[in-house]
């Protein structure tokens, strides 16, 4: 049974606190780069930069990062950016086990970023890979075989749901 854990508006309320949180933790950098891991971690990163554009007085980059989830051997970054020395936040849609996150570290850790932050709406409350999440919208308890799904449009989260 699909059970609706946050409502187009609710994802809405959460990512502008969370775009402002961002803003806070980092009023001090020039730069801001937004990695989002495909597919709704793009979006999301493209909603946040949005929502700072008022309150983040340095200048926002966006790009996506590709993989694939289940067997995540080929890990590829939407551009060939510089890192070196940037300020990084790692942007996925749900935080399951930590494992997209910890593999999606990889190229950035080759380089040599400033910081790295990790963000994620939705945050499943167990782990079993070693990634903190910095900025969670909703943090939810699971059992291992429940699942969350949440639903992008273009521009916007129409909802998060538990199965």
């Amino acid at each position: 049974m699909k059970k609706q854990i946050l409502t187009e508006e609710a994802a809405l309320k959460k990512l502008k606190r969370i775009a402002l949180e961002v803003a806070e933790r980092n009023f001090n950098e020039k730069e801001l780069l937004l990695i989002g891991i495909k597919e709704n971690g793009i979006v999301i990163a493209q909603i946040i930069s949005k929502l700072m554009k008022d309150v983040f007085t340095g200048s926002i980059s966006v790009v996506a990062l590709s993989m694939n989830k289940k067997k995540p051997t080929t890990i590829t970054i939407e551009k060939d950016i510089d890192v070196d020395g940037k300020t990084i936040l790692l942007i996925d849609d749900v935080a399951n086990s930590g494992r997209t996150m910890l593999y999606a570290l990889k190229p950035l850790l080759e380089k040599h970023p400033k910081k790295i932050q990790t963000l994620a709406l939705v945050e499943r409350t167990h782990k079993t890979f070693p990634v903190d999440v910095d900025y969670v919208g909703l943090s939810i308890s699971t059992t291992l075989n429940e699942h969350i799904t949440i639903e992008v449009g273009e521009d916007k989260v129409m909802g998060a749901w538990m199965e």
